[in-house]
């Protein structure tokens, strides 16, 4: 009976701790902090040993945890960084911030065919290069990727922390470059590129402005939407292009049976299939899928040609879709608030 009362007492504390940073996050994301009350933690790292660190990770470990009025900003300097990174879930506020998506890359080459220590395969979630577990994270001028190549599945990113940002990021992969497993993120101005599923999850993320880059035949999305949540992908004003002269795909299929993505004012070139979506032999899904579109243009934009279970916003729908709505949830959260960027 002691052990019963001991057991629930520390459940109880722990609750009680957990509803208090629930609070403070809140707090932070309803309210952002003036530019003049935040004391950011600035690193330096360093390939070439002319920072505080020479690997990503070793930078990331040194700091517990960030604050809204805190927070840890890791300043990578132009190099190759090949290493596993993990910000664990503690670690909330964290932002890696590059000069040049082009000269700073965080890569690694797992693959899901790989076998672990006990000879059995990887699998898919264990891949990433990256994999950001705490909230409130950012990256800003950065490249994530898996160099496995053609080999099947293998991660660039995997995102389970809510309210994460990138701008300016390359995410470079072949199948499954990015899952975005649960919580809210934006992206802004990134490139982002694959063959088969190379955006996929159950999280809500809105991307604006971003390259979509088809490497080969597949399709760019696979969301697992819960039936609850209303939204899942949304692109606005984005550019999907191909690399291949022959190649085709679809816009997505749906991993789980009530996906949800929407394409916005997106201009497509010839490499998007005219049908537009696949259902994954899952004919269920003609009732279930949320698949829609406004004003998609270009060659692969073709309205009259889509699947019949795909739908074609009307201009009032569209505007009623905004950043606010799809990302807002019970906090409020603003992604284009609080963004500060200071230098060491």
């Amino acid at each position: 009976m002691k052990r019963i009362i001991g057991l629930a007492a520390i459940t109880l504390r722990t609750g009680l701790c957990l509803l208090i940073l629930s609070v403070l996050n809140l707090g932070c994301q309803s309210s952002a902090p003036a530019p003049s009350t935040v004391n950011p933690i600035n690193l330096i790292v360093a390939a070439d040993g002319s920072g505080q660190f020479t690997n990503v990770q070793a930078a990331i470990m040194s700091v517990p945890s960030g604050h809204c009025t805190n927070p840890v900003i890791i300043h990578l300097k132009p190099g190759i960084y090949k290493e596993l990174i993990y910000v664990q879930r503690e670690k909330g506020f964290f932002k890696l911030v590059g000069e040049d998506p082009a000269t700073t890359v965080i890569t690694y080459n797992l693959s899901a065919n790989l076998t672990n220590f006990d000879g059995k395969p990887l699998g898919t979630f264990r891949t990433p290069s990256a994999l950001i577990d705490a909230d409130d994270f950012t990256a800003e001028n950065i490249t994530f990727e898996n160099s496995a190549g053609a080999v099947g599945q293998a991660l660039a990113v995997r995102v389970d922390g809510d309210r994460a940002v990138f701008r300016n990021c390359r995410f470079l992969g072949w199948q499954d470059t990015i899952l975005l497993n649960r919580g809210r993120q934006y992206f802004e101005n990134c490139t982002i590129a694959g063959h088969v599923d190379f955006i996929f999850g159950a999280a809500t993320a809105w991307f604006e402005r971003c390259h979509i880059q088809c490497l080969g035949d597949g399709y760019i999305t696979a969301a697992s939407t819960p039936v609850n949540q209303p939204f899942g992908f949304v692109f606005s004003n984005c550019k999907i292009t191909g690399d291949q002269p022959e190649a085709r795909t679809w816009l997505g299929r749906p991993w789980r049976i009530y996906a949800s993505t929407i394409f916005l004012n997106t201009e497509m070139s010839d490499v998007v299939r005219l049908e537009g979506w696949n259902d994954w032999k899952k004919p269920e899904t003609h009732q279930t899928a949320r698949y829609a579109e406004f004003h998609s243009t270009g060659p692969g934009g073709s309205p009259k040609q889509r699947v019949a279970w795909s739908r074609q916003l009307t201009k009032a729908e569209a505007a009623g879709i905004t950043v606010g709505k799809v990302l807002g949830g019970a906090d409020g959260w603003n992604p284009n608030a609080g963004q500060y960027h200071e230098k060491p």
